[in-house]
């Protein structure tokens, strides 16, 4: 048994084993090298907590939810309840290097989930085949439905540990919610997760608290101005290697820069996956360090306020921003550093981005009534009602190299 002490929950035991194999896997210990939260730490320079950290809590607390279900009379199999907790701990297996940037810039068409089972498939090869009731209830394909929301639903043990977790790396203690007591209140009527009327507070606090989050952790505007930041840098190493000219990288890497790969060359070429696992965030921090002294002054500008946090300056409004002005400050840049105005627009990014604190087309929230029943969050809360819940922010953000 391995026992590691996890700093937000205490101590968690790795049973000898299918988990403890999975835990001991060098792709599940890449995640140690992957930040949870990419570049908040600009803003919150606590965050430095990984992915490993938070797929071992998220594993912790699913044995919580597993215990939980079954003292309420839910007969979980010992398989079941081990193949739940292997599909939560690889949940995140497929993450690359600062969160989604990836997925943006060297990679297209293809999203860290659909790596993450390309991964369990490739590992359930290697452990053969332990880890296909995990893949089922990873894919919704597992007749007790419940199990797969306790992975993925809008009241997921993910959404557990990295809203607690990430409150308390961050600082940001308005963001701590109850997970033990959801758990605790978590219930399963015709094969669908529940949660019992005494834990109505927990979740309106819990949706408050994930709505706080996202505007005020997750896409803060310093992060999100950091992150386009190396998303343009990656991009012009990306345009650069096109035409040819060397870059310093590690093969990984390198890999992605001088090869365009799309969704087709990503899985049907096994040499994608594996330069993929050799990814962390290791790579992009000392190409940026070297491309400091690239000749090309855009990679080289880019890198060098990336390293010394001169981030871009942010702008946000509640309506899209005027073209014109947008151009207009685009031309001040290329007047700037003497490049043209298509080559200025690497040191800007313009994005719309939008959240809701409740989507009522995913996975609802079913409250249980006293009397078997169950209704709709958005109908039992005294404080909360559907336009509040389900209203999505939009803000329009507006980043552009500090002159």
């Amino acid at each position: 048994m391995k026992i590691i002490n996890d700093p937000v929950f205490g101590f968690i035991s790795i049973p000898r084993g299918l988990l403890y194999d999975i835990v001991s896997h060098p792709a599940f210990h890449r995640l140690s090298r992957i930040k949870q939260l990419g570049l908040s730490n600009v803003v919150y320079p606590g965050a430095q907590h990984t992915r490993f950290q938070h797929s071992i809590g998220a594993f912790h607390l699913m044995g919580l939810a597993v215990q939980s279900l079954m003292k309420k009379g839910h007969f979980i199999f010992d398989s079941e309840a081990e193949a739940v907790r292997a599909a939560i701990l690889l949940h995140d297996i497929g993450h690359g290097p600062f969160s989604h940037v990836l997925e943006h810039t060297l990679i297209s068409g293809v999203d860290h989930e659909e790596i993450s089972l390309m991964v369990m498939e490739q590992m359930n090869e290697e452990f053969r085949g332990q880890l296909t009731l995990a893949i089922k209830i990873f894919k919704n394909e597992y007749p007790k439905r419940f199990l797969h929301q306790l992975i993925s639903s809008q009241l997921d043990v993910d959404r557990l540990d990295y809203l607690r977790r990430d409150s308390f790396f961050t600082g940001v203690t308005e963001g701590n919610i109850g997970s033990s007591r959801i758990i605790e209140m978590l219930d399963v009527v015709d094969d669908h997760l529940v949660v019992q009327k005494k834990g109505i507070y927990s979740i309106e606090n819990y949706l408050v608290t994930r709505r706080l989050m996202y505007w005020q952790v997750y896409l803060h505007k310093t992060a999100v101005a950091a992150e386009h930041m190396l998303v343009n840098a990656l991009v012009r190493a990306k345009e650069l290697a096109r035409r040819g000219d060397e870059l310093f990288a590690s093969p990984a890497l390198r890999y992605f820069l001088y090869n365009d790969v799309d969704r087709e060359r990503f899985f049907g070429n096994p040499e994608s996956l594996r330069h993929y696992l050799s990814l962390d965030d290791n790579d992009i921090w000392s190409a940026l360090k070297v491309w400091c002294d690239h000749p090309d002054k855009i990679l080289s500008r880019l890198s060098r306020d990336f390293i010394d946090r001169r981030i871009f300056r942010v702008e946000v409004s509640e309506q899209p921003f005027d073209v014109a002005y947008v151009e207009s400050k685009t031309r001040e840049i290329a007047e700037l550093f003497g490049v043209t105005d298509d080559e200025a627009r690497h040191f800007t990014a313009l994005l719309e981005v939008g959240k809701d604190m409740y989507n009522i087309d995913d996975d609802k929230i079913e409250i249980l009534q006293g009397d078997g029943t169950t209704r709709d969050v958005t109908e039992t809360s005294d404080m909360l009602n559907l336009s509040t819940l389900s209203k999505k922010v939009k803000k329009h953000y507006f980043c552009y190299q500090r002159i």
